[in-house]
């Protein structure tokens, strides 16, 4: 079970609706229960112990979070989970019952000492540094800079790398989706195949963030303050057989009027419609199809979206519908569209609105011929993009497996390695070179052009003096030394911002449409062919010359000499 300290204020009905209505109204939780020191691989709390016990309690570190390849074989990332990290600096400690558990499970030579140090432990002395939320960032540069003692820091390793691997890869996903839709409409329906409630909850948030417009998880919507949206199954098509299963035919006028038989009107205008299908007579379509369909309407006449694929979509879901929504617009309501589910969705979409527009210039609707075609069934980004290509005509599309479960790829792979221990730079070496730490304390810059394009991000030692614009930059691979370059910046941004510090946050932490904003904004500065789904252009990372120098001495002074024999 999921338990969510909810500590939003309370709000009167009027506030409740205007947030119903506004999803950018600000609406802050707190950490989610399950959050907490304890949340943690048992090598974390193995390891505090051989560091109190050898007396590094007050060694100083520094941590650098960060990840090594862009995932979804893309040449960006979307950085998330911010918020999450700095809610969960603001309550860390050990409870009384978390030192009995300790005690319980660790080996029976750790001393009693070691539980009255962990008992005493906060985060108050630990400063984080970390880029924005919702920003564009790339390998190598890390998202989070960890200062303060070294017990504590290495404490937050897994949590910290729980809460932003996942956040940060469904937010890239999300915004992948969001690129090859463009402007259509993106819906998450994940929740059923989601792993887990909390796997659910967080897909649906940061999808949300990603650039998804809405959700099917209620919960997330009522939690967060996301737009819901549904329509219905078709077990509730299948539970109708006919119209003697239709217990409720008549419908008001919506400006009012005598109710009228809705079933009557949708079997009049059916039967005036059916020339125009692939069908020869009207006993031909599916009568159990058409009594659900009249039995929705009325139970949502103002949000009537109908799943139109239970039986066949030509000869029975599309006649049917525009049977009711014709006899709808008699009684003064507009239906929204249809959702389709199976098949081949760019033709029956192209179908549907060939259907639509001929409906409403015969009857004179204008409305009919804007319809909303919603496509679900199993869509991933690759199958927006060759809707793309065969010039479908959805509106909408309804994602759920491959957006919420990452299909292509289940994990970033973020990483959280020291780099700095009481001033003294460190540096973890392998012989694979894509595993070879940057070390020491660094300060990340990126760099503009005069389009406005971003050309290359710049980590620099921490007391190096920032690179300024219109002045000439030397950029330099960090493990190859023939790639550098010149840099002219017509804009140089600082990456890094202290989020906590002193046992405070003290940087404003933006609410989730302020994140959604900053993803669409930071996404805008990047050049088309780095976002474009096949073969992307690298965006490139660079290090200073002198972080370049300073990394390839330590290398040398650190690496092993071989020998031949």
């Amino acid at each position: 079970m999921i338990h969510l300290q909810i500590t939003i204020k309370i709000e009167t009905m009027d506030e409740q609706q205007k947030s119903q209505r506004h999803p950018s109204v600000e609406r802050r939780l707190g950490q989610n229960g399950i959050v907490q020191p304890l949340l943690t691989d048992l090598y974390q709390i193995t390891m505090a112990y051989a560091y109190w016990k050898s007396d590094k309690a007050e060694d100083q570190a520094v941590f650098d979070l960060f990840f090594r390849r862009n995932p979804f074989q893309g040449e960006f990332t979307i950085f998330a989970g911010l918020e999450e990290c700095v809610k969960f600096l603001e309550k860390f400690s050990y409870s009384q019952s978390d030192i009995e558990y300790l005690k319980s499970t660790l080996p029976s030579t750790i001393e009693d000492e070691f539980y009255d140090f962990l008992s005493t432990l906060s985060a108050k002395d630990i400063t984080l540094y970390a880029i924005e939320e919702g920003s564009v960032v790339f390998p190598r540069v890390p998202l989070l800079r960890v200062e303060g003692p070294l017990i504590v820091a290495q404490l937050l390793e897994t949590t910290f790398l729980n809460l932003v691997n996942y956040a940060s890869l469904m937010a890239t996903n999300a915004a992948r989706y969001r690129i090859a839709a463009g402007e259509l409409k993106l819906l998450e329906f994940g929740l059923r195949r989601a792993q887990g409630p909390d796997g659910g909850l967080s897909a649906s948030k940061y999808s949300y963030i990603g650039g998804f417009d809405g959700t099917s998880n209620v919960l997330a919507g009522k939690l967060f303050n996301i737009p819901v949206r549904g329509t219905h199954g078709h077990a509730y098509i299948t539970s109708f057989t006919g119209f003697s299963d239709l217990h409720t035919k008549i419908l008001q006028p919506k400006n009012g009027g005598e109710p009228q038989d809705l079933l009557e009107l949708a079997s009049n205008w059916r039967n005036e419609l059916v020339p125009m299908f692939k069908v020869v007579s009207s006993e031909e379509i599916n009568n159990g199809e058409l009594a659900a369909f009249v039995s929705f309407a009325i139970a949502f006449p103002d949000q009537f979206t109908a799943l139109i694929d239970t039986y066949d979509v030509q000869r029975s879901g599309l006649p049917n519908f525009c049977a009711v929504a014709l006899a709808m617009h008699e009684l003064g309501y507009q239906p929204l569209g249809i959702r389709i589910d199976s098949g081949d969705l760019a033709y029956l979409s192209i179908v549907s609105r060939d259907c639509f527009i001929k409906l409403g210039n015969k009857y004179n609707i204008p409305w009919f011929k804007e319809l909303t075609i919603m496509a679900s069934n199993d869509i991933n980004e690759e199958t927006i993009l060759s809707l793309n290509e065969q010039g479908h005509k959805i509106d909408c599309f309804g994602i759920g497996t491959h957006l919420v479960t990452c299909q292509k790829q289940p994990a970033l792979g973020c990483v959280y390695k020291l780099v700095e221990l009481n001033g003294q730079a460190r540096m973890k070496l392998s012989q694979e070179v894509n595993k070879v730490t940057i070390p020491g304390k660094k300060q990340a810059y990126r760099l503009y052009g005069e389009s406005g394009h971003a050309l290359i991000d710049l980590l620099q030692k921490s007391d190096e003096d920032p690179p300024q614009t219109c002045r000439k930059v030397l950029c330099r691979h960090p493990f190859e030394e023939s790639k550098r370059a010149f840099v002219i910046p017509s804009k140089v941004e600082k990456l890094y911002k202290a989020y906590w510090k002193d046992g405070k946050i003290c940087e404003t932490l933006p609410n989730m449409q302020e994140i959604r904003d900053r993803v669409k904004a930071s996404m805008k500065t990047l050049r088309s062919d780095i976002k474009r789904n096949l073969n992307p252009t690298p965006y490139k990372v660079a290090v200073s010359d002198r972080l370049y120098s300073f990394l390839h001495e330590l290398w040398l002074e650190n690496a092993p000499i071989g020998e031949l024999s």
